[in-house]
């Protein structure tokens, strides 16, 4: 997947949440080895120093940790995973609810579209 950073927001802010995403999502598992510092700038396209900050943020988090000759790896912390994973759901949803709001869809429709979205649209025909 591309990295997709943009000027508005600072990028190492932009790398932390992209490299925090693949960890809950699972493209990284727990315990895993992060590529190095230079191949993930690489690939994300930015100085080696900007992605390191990037991942310095990330270990103060606590979400990756680093051996000192070994590099980083991803945390085994279970609870710390489901809880990063359930704040960004809560980030992506009230992100949803808000733009539905802007579209003048109230709270009960979205949920309505939502259910009928879900449940493949048969609704109507389990009355």
């Amino acid at each position: 997947m591309p990295w997709n950073l943009d000027d508005s927001r600072p990028i190492y802010l932009q790398l932390m949440e992209r490299i925090q995403h693949d960890i809950v999502s699972g493209v990284y598992q727990p315990g895993d080895k992060l590529p190095s510092v230079r191949d993930l700038a690489l690939d994300a396209a930015v100085n080696p120093n900007t992605m390191q900050k990037a991942l310095s943020e990330l270990e103060r988090s606590g979400l990756v940790y680093s051996h000192r000759t070994s590099g980083r790896f991803i945390t085994d912390d279970s609870t710390l995973l489901k809880k990063i994973k359930t704040d960004l759901a809560q980030e992506y949803i009230s992100s949803f609810l808000e733009q539905m709001s802007h579209l003048g869809i109230s709270g009960s429709e979205t949920l309505e579209m939502i259910k009928q979205t879900l449940g493949g649209g048969d609704n109507e025909t389990n009355s």
